[in-house]
């Protein structure tokens, strides 16, 4: 960690997203803790806590930047089979916790998890302030994937998803943008690259573009509250009542 700067747990300011490194990518300072000012002022800057369990708190702003556009999200023929068969219920908020746990759990797939205990708590303790928001997937009344994220203004952050059963991650990503798209939200921070966001529809942006879009969608403040989803792939919303 030579050269990188240690937060004081007193301060929450953070050094300037373009002084991260270039390698490991992104990695930006380490230390400090996970309370939820600290939070909140890293997502609004573009800066994420990611860690294992044996390391300090290390945080990021990597370099380019993975996003998607919720309107240019990509939906392939298998997909859209699934969501077709609709054997599936959608919620929102409903179980933040079981997302959380959904998403720490190993298997052969995923050896280690950085969503450690206190990373659980930190998460938690957003959701129950009303910044952090869960997407679920049920089948038969049993949860079988989902998804979390952080939302400050109208920039949505995406964190982790799992899946059950097959599509379950992709199906609630689907009535996630919808629903994102619905209630004016331009963008979804995905952090990093990889195949199955770009199979999604994922693209890269650079920092100094990301930085402003941050500056433009976070200044767009609405108060922090649960969520209810009521946009539904290939149907209409339910009547108000």
């Amino acid at each position: 960690m030579s050269g990188i700067p240690w937060l004081d747990p007193a301060d929450l300011s953070f050094p300037p997203i373009e002084s991260a490194l270039d390698d490991p990518d992104g990695l930006l300072a380490v230390g400090g803790d996970l309370c939820l000012p600290r939070l909140l002022n890293a997502y609004r800057q573009g800066i994420f806590p990611w860690y294992e369990e044996s390391q300090p708190i290390l945080w990021w702003s990597p370099q380019p930047r993975a996003v998607l556009h919720p309107e240019r999200l990509y939906i392939n023929r298998s997909l859209r089979k699934a969501l077709r068969r609709n054997d599936f219920e959608v919620s929102f908020d409903r179980d933040f916790a079981g997302v959380l746990l959904g998403c720490a759990q190993l298997s052969q797939k995923r050896p280690g998890t950085w969503i450690t205990n206190d990373m659980r708590k930190a998460y938690q303790d957003l959701h129950d302030a009303g910044w952090a928001h869960s997407v679920e997937v049920w089948r038969d009344n049993k949860l079988i994937g989902g998804l979390y994220g952080v939302a400050i203004g109208r920039m949505f952050y995406g964190e982790s998803m799992f899946s059950r059963a097959a599509n379950a991650s992709k199906i609630a990503f689907v009535h996630l943008c919808g629903q994102l798209q619905e209630w004016g939200f331009p963008l979804i921070d995905c952090q990093v690259s990889n195949d199955y966001l770009d199979s999604m529809g994922a693209e890269e942006m650079d920092r100094a573009s990301f930085k402003q879009c941050l500056q433009i969608y976070t200044s767009k403040e609405s108060k922090p509250a649960k969520w209810t989803l009521d946009w539904y792939y290939g149907k209409p919303p339910p009547a108000c009542p």
